[in-house]
């Protein structure tokens, strides 16, 4: 792969012109950066921004996370997602404080034994924290290089990845790899964006294989699609007074150590008179519910998901309790690290 000489300088200096001033970027202390990397895996920075800033001031060190109970840190994660991300770093946070002895890992290698740190995360702390000359190469830095340099190889593939690697470890500026990192994907992130990219504005558009070959459009070639899975699932709303019957989920699925109502999962939409049936079934309550909701649909990377509540009073705990669930009062509830799907269906039932 040919060099492109300048690139290093340029998109330095186009960095420092252009760059958004973000909090994680005006420090080198790595626990800062990690959670700030971490937040940002498959999350925007404004959506993002907050989360870590209510991050940082409720642990402030890697000791204070480290120390925190599992749901504190679910609670704060909630509507982040992809909450394994959570539950990784509580555990890295762990091995750093109590195995290190608060002594965060210095290079990339030493950065790679942290729970949740792959190759991205660590060259990411690496460069940022301890200048190490090692690349980074996110979702924004492979549509950056794949259209500057003409790379029409799928980047699902782990050769591709490789690719990428070599190729942006050869332009890594010397002197600054920290400025080379931040700024390819800065530059990615609001010039070089996969819809409407600027183009017309672009320092690089008359080296731009893509530009100059109409390919703008056509690359990065990601040839695997995820496929998405159509999921219908029906809440059961268990209340006892002013108390809600809630479970942690704790199977090998999505929200995993987050806190749901009881579930019923069918292939379609289901009936009213499959739910009374269902409930017979389980000898919990025959009257039908008290209130139904609308289906909310909500859309994960992989997954479509199909919700409906069904709310019904009960007067008496036991049986509920019998199928593994637990009452919790109201400001109970609302502590409990719960899907954003749940948290904003509780607001609009004014429960929290």
């Amino acid at each position: 792969m040919q060099l492109l000489p300048g690139f290093s300088k340029n998109i330095i200096q186009w960095y420092h012109l252009n760059k958004r001033d973000l909090p994680w970027r005006n420090t080198n202390d790595p626990y800062k950066i990690w959670v700030s990397e971490i937040i940002l895996q498959q999350t925007r920075v404004l959506q993002g921004l907050p989360y870590y800033e209510r991050f940082i001031a409720t642990f402030p060190s890697v000791h204070d996370l480290a120390k925190a109970p599992i749901d504190q840190v679910l609670r704060l994660w909630q509507g982040l997602g992809y909450y394994s991300r959570a539950r990784n770093m509580h555990v890295a946070a762990q091995y750093v404080s109590l195995e290190l002895h608060g002594h965060f890992p210095s290079n990339f290698d030493s950065l790679l034994k942290m729970k949740g740190v792959g190759r991205y995360t660590a060259a990411a702390i690496a460069s940022f924290a301890y200048k190490e000359k090692v690349a980074v190469v996110d979702g924004n830095v492979q549509r950056v290089l794949s259209r500057i340099f003409g790379i029409s190889e799928d980047i699902s593939l782990p050769k591709t990845q490789k690719t990428f690697e070599v190729l942006a470890q050869k332009h890594i500026s010397d002197a600054h790899p920290d400025q080379f990192n931040q700024a390819i994907m800065e530059f990615g992130a609001t010039y070089c964006m996969p819809h409407n990219p600027e183009c017309n504005a672009c320092i690089f558009k008359i080296a731009c294989f893509a530009h100059n070959h109409t390919m703008v459009d056509k690359l990065p070639v990601k040839a695997r699609k995820t496929k998405v899975k159509n999921r219908f699932i029906h809440y059961i709303v268990f209340q006892y007074g002013n108390q809600l019957a809630m479970k942690q989920r704790n199977e090998k699925d999505i929200w995993n150590g987050l806190f749901d109502f009881y579930l019923i999962e069918s292939e379609n939409e289901m009936q009213e008179f499959e739910l009374n049936e269902h409930m017979k079934i389980f000898n919990v309550i025959e009257k039908p519910p008290y209130k139904v909701s609308n289906t909310f649909r909500h859309l994960l990377s992989h997954q479509r998901l199909h919700v409906k509540f069904y709310h019904y009073l009960v007067n008496e705990k036991q049986k509920i309790e019998g199928l593994g669930l637990n009452f919790y009062s109201l400001e109970e509830t609302e502590k409990l690290p719960k899907p954003v799907l749940l948290a904003n269906y509780l607001i609009e039932q004014n429960f929290i």
